[in-house]
């Protein structure tokens, strides 16, 4: 089997490999094309993030569901290129309402620069976006319209928190298909659409990627706790930091209010101070590191997982299938 990617996906046939590692390297010319200005100081900006790497997980999937018709189609690498640029945007605006300071292992743009040029450099990709977008046609822009519309009204209920008598956990695996399943799905729509494959095909598809989508974003919160800043490429403990209820952190609190230990409460009460402190922050971590409530977000992560797996059902046998399926282990198992 060969590693492709960076997300580090073990592909087992020859054939299929050259085609990924071949659309993921035309999808980063076209990133660094996309994000050209012709003022030297956007295109750095625009630059920063594509140059730090990452895991190309959305162009990834476009790639397999790609697999499922012609993925040599002229609209394939554009849209892949399309829900990268989306979600580059999105990062640079997330780093600036979360504070963090940084992103892929490099200082965030914030960071480098201030708020006003993250925020504007993140509406430059959107607008890039959309440019390489009108190319693909009016039904391309709809889907993408519509999971852009999702992704911020996840983002918006996130900010607002669950309303009177709406179970946490529930409210947040919400927000979650919002901010990162949409696109996610569209990602694997795209794939498969721009190839020509058939309504069954891209629906299935869809699914598929709403569900490992949300599996993916639940891998990372683990990661945000459980690992170092060398294997999550930004600072352990950013969400904490910032209250960002994370699924540990909404099960322990669960615990807790169920009548958990006193050792629950006096986590929970650590989380929700002030964690500006360095080695408050490490208690924290430590404290959360240790507790069962990771364990129970770890299986949360394994079931979604699990429920995409399932969603391949219906698709014919082959290598891109196997691939797909065993995309869903290597996110369960970035969440250990």
């Amino acid at each position: 089997m060969t590693v492709v990617g960076p997300f580090g996906l073990s592909v087992r046939d020859t054939a299929l490999e050259a085609d990924v590692q071949a659309g993921l390297a035309a999808v980063e010319e076209g990133l660094f094309e996309a994000t050209k200005s012709d003022v030297p100081f956007i295109t750095g900006a625009a630059q920063h993030l594509v140059r730090a790497g990452g895991k190309r997980f959305r162009p990834l999937l476009v790639m397999l569901g790609a697999q499922f018709g012609d993925p040599h189609a002229p609209g394939v690498v554009p849209s892949a290129v399309v829900v990268e640029l989306t979600h580059l945007a999105t990062l640079y605006h997330d780093d600036v309402m979360d504070e963090a300071a940084v992103r892929r292992g490099v200082a965030s743009a914030n960071a480098n620069w201030d708020n006003s040029v993250a925020v504007l450099t993140g509406d430059f990709l959107f607008a890039r976006a959309s440019q390489v977008l009108a190319d693909l046609g009016p039904e391309a822009v709809r889907i993408q319209a519509q999971a852009f519309e999702r992704l911020v009204t996840g983002q918006i209920l996130e900010t607002a928190g669950p309303s009177a008598g709406q179970n946490a956990i529930d409210h947040y695996l919400d927000v979650l298909s919002g901010k990162t399943g949409s696109l996610i799905a569209v990602a694997c729509r795209f794939g498969a659409m721009m190839a020509g494959a058939d309504e069954r095909t891209i629906s299935v598809l869809t699914q598929y990627g709403e569900r490992i989508g949300t599996a993916f974003q639940l891998a990372d919160d683990v990661l945000d706790i459980a690992s170092d800043s060398h294997e999550s490429g930004k600072t352990p403990g950013t969400d904490l930091r910032e209250g960002i209820a994370t699924l540990p952190v909404l099960h322990l609190r669960a615990l807790a209010e169920a009548g958990g230990s006193p050792e629950d409460r006096a986590l929970l009460a650590l989380l929700e101070g002030d964690l500006d402190d360095d080695a408050r922050l490490g208690d924290a971590l430590a404290g959360l590191r240790a507790h069962p409530a990771m364990v129970q977000a770890r299986r949360d992560t394994v079931r979604y997982a699990d429920e995409a797996r399932a969603m391949l059902e219906p698709l014919a046998e082959g290598p891109a299938k196997a691939a797909l399926s065993d995309l869903c282990a290597a996110v369960v198992h970035r969440a250990g």
